[in-house]
Formats: structure tokens, sequence, C-alpha cells
């Protein structure tokens, strides 16, 4: 087809699969892209296939009219697979569905042929992604992958310029992260928080200790030592995380020997948000809360081991605290060097002053941005 051509059938696209497989995260940091899908035209009706962990966000995208979960093989946390039969049916839901177009997105570790094979096989007429090798006939529009060998961008970024390529723009340069919250949910949260005597005058701060990669924790004993300094300096600890994560936090709890709040295991999503939303700063590994805390303009230290460099908090004040080590950007779940140095060598007093600075920064202006990430 035609350059002119083709620029106008991406443009009078309606009905455009985007596709997600990754995690909460990975979708909150593909909202803005999303949205100027959206904003391109108006009348397109985006269907967000994701993993179930992508979707447990998915009601609070507003720009997300339906969403399709499936679990694809070729993602590394999908259980093993007895035959290929999900695939071709979802195949066969693709095609009965008629889309107009497909968006891949994937990190740039990723390779997205498998989803856009699967887009061929559905006779979607428009598929576009990044990637790495010649697609052939498997993508209509490829973007020629530039990471890791050229540069990295944020994860924000990369699929920004994706979308871009096909004349997708955000509004007014508008490149927030976008989450919904729940008014029902942010009743609760106020209830609750004045139930535990956590008021304007009273410090608090929310610690997220848990990551699905060891690699991405920080050791509990160190998140002991730094609930502790905080108590010392006034600040209450609220511990948040899912009820797989009580063990975790309440060892944490019990080496910091000072008095702390948990609602591990007490909180869905909605609920999450709303704290998310109503805290002074968020404690945490580069985990999923991270991103929902971004798009809620809540300050974040984050904990960042440095499996990859991509995903540091979007838009919003922050601290990202890191020792830096020869093996940086090893993509690996568990430390492969096994001394763990890019997380063990952060003090907790560098954490401890590194909230306060934050705290006292955003406290005295609410305008305060932080955006350069805090070596150390």
């Amino acid at each position: 087809m035609t350059d002119v051509t083709w620029e106008q059938d991406w443009a009078a696209a309606k009905r455009i699969l985007c596709i997600r497989l990754d995690s909460l995260g990975d979708m909150v940091m593909t909202t803005p892209a999303l949205n100027a899908l959206k904003a391109a035209n108006p009348e397109r009706h985006l269907t967000l296939m994701t993993s179930t962990a992508g979707a447990a966000i998915s009601a609070h995208l507003p720009m997300i009219d339906e969403v399709m979960v499936y679990e694809a093989p070729w993602l590394k946390a999908t259980a093993p697979r007895q035959n290929s039969q999900p695939e071709f049916e979802m195949v066969e839901v693709l095609r009965d569905r008629a889309f107009d177009a497909a968006i891949i997105f994937t990190v740039y570790s990723q390779n997205p042929l498998p989803s856009a094979f699967m887009c061929y096989m559905a006779d979607i007429p428009l598929r576009l992604a990044h990637c790495r090798e010649n697609p052939y006939q498997l993508l209509t529009h490829v973007i020629r992958d530039p990471e890791p060998e050229q540069f990295t961008r944020h994860e924000v970024q990369r699929q920004l310029d994706l979308v871009a390529s096909i004349g997708a723009h955000p509004v007014n340069g508008d490149t927030r992260l976008t989450i919904a919250t729940s008014p029902l949910a942010e009743c609760r949260i106020a209830l609750r928080l004045r139930e535990l005597g956590l008021t304007p005058d009273r410090p608090w701060i929310v610690i997220h200790p848990g990551a699905t990669a060891p690699s991405r924790r920080y050791a509990p004993e160190r998140f002991a030592e730094v609930g502790r300094s905080l108590h010392q300096q006034g600040i209450t600890a609220v511990f948040t995380g899912s009820a797989e994560e009580q063990e975790l936090v309440e060892s944490i709890r019990q080496q910091m020997e000072v008095p702390s709040i948990s609602l591990v295991g007490q909180l869905d999503i909605p609920d999450l948000i709303a704290l998310l939303q109503a805290a002074p700063l968020l404690l945490c590994n580069n985990t999923g809360p991270v991103h929902l805390a971004a798009a809620l303009g809540t300050p974040v230290v984050d904990l960042y081991a440095l499996t990859n460099l991509q995903h540091t908090p979007w838009q919003v004040p922050h601290r990202v605290l890191y020792h830096d080590v020869p093996c940086r950007i090893c993509y690996r779940s568990i430390c492969p060097e096994g001394h763990h140095h890019c997380l063990e060598l952060v003090t907790p007093d560098q954490v401890v002053t590194a909230i306060l600075e934050l705290l006292a920064e955003t406290s005295a202006s609410e305008t305060s941005v932080s955006l350069s990430p805090h070596l150390v």
C-alpha cells in the first residue's frame, strides 16, 4: 500500500486491539500511549488484550472500552501449556471480532512476533509493533527496535513513540499516567485512616516491601531498620501487600520492635489506589505500586534493583535509590552474582534521608518535581 493509503487506513481504524501481555505496572505505563490513540480518533473502540495480572487494573483505565484476558505461553509468568488449543481458540475469537488494527506493546526484551502471528492468522489488516527481526508479512507497520543497542528509553516514552508513528500524539503534550479512582473506595479508605488515627497532624507513609522477583526486593531487615528510624522521626509506617506477603511483612514489623500498621491482604485494587492517593509518600521496590502512585501524583522513594533501567517513576516527585554495579542490566529474577549489591549496598540511613528530603520538598511546594535518579 502507498504511504498515503497507509496513513488513511490507520486514521480510519476504529476497532483497535491493544496487546499488552505484562503485569499491572506495565499496563499503567502504557496509559499515555492509549490516551493518545483514543484522542487521535474519539470514535475508536479500544480492546485491551492482557494477562490476568494486567487485567486487575483494567477497570481503572478510562480509555479502555473492553478487556480480553489471555495468558500467552511466550510470557515468563504463564503456566506450562498441555497443548496449543488455547492459541487456536484465541485466533478464532480475534477473527470473529473483526478488528481494524492491532498494536502490540512490548518491552524491548520481548519478541512481538508471536502476538503478530496470532493477529496475522486472525486476519487483522493493520498490525504495528517494535521489532528487531524482519517480520515480513506478520506486521504491516514495523518500527525497527533501537533498544538496547542504540539507546534505552523510559517504558512510557517507548510506547508513546510507537503510537506516534501512526499519527497518535498526546493532547497538549500531556503524557501523564492515567488511573481512575473509585469514589466508594476513597470513602472507605478515608474512614479507615480516621479509625487508625492517621490524621493530617500524624505523619505517615506507605511501605510496600514485596516484589515478584527476588532480585528486586530490598532485604526485610533493612526495611525494619528504615521503619524503626521513621518511627523515631515521628512517622508511622503503613504496610501494604498481598495476602501471600503476610509473612514477609510480619517479619519486618517484628524486627522493627516499634509500632506500625499493616493493611496486608486487606485491600483490593480500588482500595490500594485510594490509599496511595491519600498517602504522603510511598516507599517501594521496583514493582507495580510505584506506577500506581506515579499516576496519582504521590511521591515515591523507589528501591531500584538494576535488573533494567526503564521503569523509574514517571512525572512525579521521587528518589530512585540503588548502588551502581558492573553487573547492572542483568534482566534476572534472581541475582546471578549472589551478592545483590545493587540494593544491599543502599543503607537504611540513605533510604530514610531520601524519605525525609522528599517529604520536606513536597510539603513545602505541591508543585515540586524531582525527576533525576538519586545515585548512591
